[in-house]
């Protein structure tokens, strides 16, 4: 057996952010628990790890700005990506009954992707913490009572949690994308399909309209646009795009002609695109009794 590969990841044992990490790799890992993502990208840049994950955008909160930043400021290369069906549930200690529940402990955007069930416990006082499977250790290690945490499944089974509820995340589609990083910029694959690029234009009438067209014209997809602010620039930013690509084309067709409408770019990795999940029911829940679409 090889040497586990050592994984930075935000969050502890069981989080959502573990099990993207041993599903990419799907040999058994070690993890290095970070409290934040700048502790991720710091563990990764100084060889404390292999290789780092790190969640980019979320099919109902959207993108997470801060780690966009952090691909900027950071010399890292992503050389995959991992979508995570993300299935978010309530747990106590053995014994504990959902009346019993005074508090709810987890990350901020696992609260924001379970506002709807909240609202309908305004007993239940929401406690902003670092991680959602952290939130459930912390419940068990503290003894906490008429506490619950808002973590995946895997957190309770592992900590000894029993689940109050299940699902009660917003919206069914619900899913997590997570970017796989390395810090020495060698591709794992020999035909990517898929690549992640952060760009200046320049600032003047018609500068985005000709970078878009530059991949337009060499049949280069492309899947998603995210603008960044720049520091020490105000209204200023660097625009993140993530392009696709078939077998009749390249990247390499294009870098020529991003030199001519750029005032920078960085192709920040190549590689093969992620499989997006479909394991899920439903879709968006209405809240009959006050009429309106909640998600």
């Amino acid at each position: 057996m090889g040497k586990k590969l050592n994984i930075a990841i935000q969050g502890a044992p069981a989080s959502f952010h573990h099990q993207a990490a041993a599903e990419y790799f799907q040999d058994e890992i070690s993890i290095m628990e970070c409290r934040s993502f700048v502790q991720v990208c710091e563990a990764l840049q100084k060889g404390q790890v292999n290789n780092a994950v790190m969640a980019i955008e979320n099919t109902f909160t959207g993108s997470i700005l801060p780690n966009y930043g952090l691909l900027q400021d950071y010399p890292l290369h992503i050389i995959g990506e991992h979508y995570l069906r993300i299935e978010q549930n309530l747990m106590a200690l053995p014994g504990q009954q959902l009346d019993d529940i005074s508090f709810v402990h987890s990350h901020p955007i696992a609260l924001n992707q379970c506002n709807w069930y909240l609202e309908q416990h305004p007993k239940i006082i929401a406690i902003e913490k670092d991680d959602t499977a952290g939130s459930a250790r912390e419940i068990v290690e503290k003894g906490l009572t008429g506490v619950a945490a808002i973590a995946g499944r895997q957190a309770a089974a592992l900590y000894g949690l029993e689940v109050l509820a299940r699902d009660i995340e917003n919206l069914k589609q619900n899913q997590t994308r997570f970017l796989v990083l390395s810090a020495d910029g060698k591709e794992n694959v020999l035909t990517p399909n898929k690549a992640s690029i952060c760009l200046e234009a320049a600032h003047k009438v018609g500068s985005l309209m000709d970078v878009l067209q530059i991949f337009h014209q060499f049949h280069i997809n492309i899947t998603k646009i995210q603008s960044v602010p720049i520091i020490g620039k105000p209204y200023q930013y660097q625009f993140h795009l993530d392009v696709e690509w078939g077998p009749e084309t390249s990247l390499d067709l294009i870098k020529e002609g991003l030199e001519e409408v750029t005032f920078s770019h960085r192709v920040l990795g190549s590689y093969n695109k992620g499989i997006k999940t479909n394991d899920y029911t439903g879709s968006r829940k209405a809240s009959a009794s006050r009429g309106v679409l909640l998600f």
